[in-house]
């Protein structure tokens, strides 16, 4: 199966966007780590330690060597359903993965449909001034 699909879902395509992350293996925070902690590089050449978690969306850089992927984490954002369930990708149940996940889905969508009424609010108050003014 294509898992390619599923974007940053999963780990191991988490993994893949690591390409230009400033640590390597040895470090607490590699992409190894970060990925397992729900992490994928959003990062470019000015802030190249830029990480966003899949599920919550938060993104955090300004990492040192030392830091813990899991506990940076949770202490930013300890709201996050996959923080919260505290286990790598590869320990949850399938039923626990499709809840993880689910959460991040409805929260894409109410992130899209409140930036589209928002749109659609500042719209109608232009035609709304509009046929006010008579134009």
């Amino acid at each position: 199966m294509d898992y390619s699909k599923f974007g940053n879902m999963m780990e191991k395509n988490r993994l893949k966007s690591f390409k230009k992350w400033p640590f390597d293996e040895s470090s607490a925070c590699s992409a190894k780590k970060m990925a397992e902690a729900g992490f994928y590089w959003s990062g470019n050449d000015r802030e190249p330690d830029t990480v966003t978690c899949y599920i919550c969306n938060k993104t955090l850089d300004g990492w040192e060597q030392s830091d813990d992927p899991w506990k940076e984490h949770a202490k930013h954002a300890p709201q996050c359903s996959f923080v919260k369930c505290g286990r790598k990708e590869a320990e949850l149940t399938v039923k626990e993965f499709i809840n993880i996940c689910n959460v991040a889905l409805k929260a894409r969508l109410e992130q899209n449909l409140n930036r589209t009424l928002e749109e659609f609010r500042k719209y109608a108050e232009k035609e709304k001034e509009k046929l006010l003014l008579g134009k």
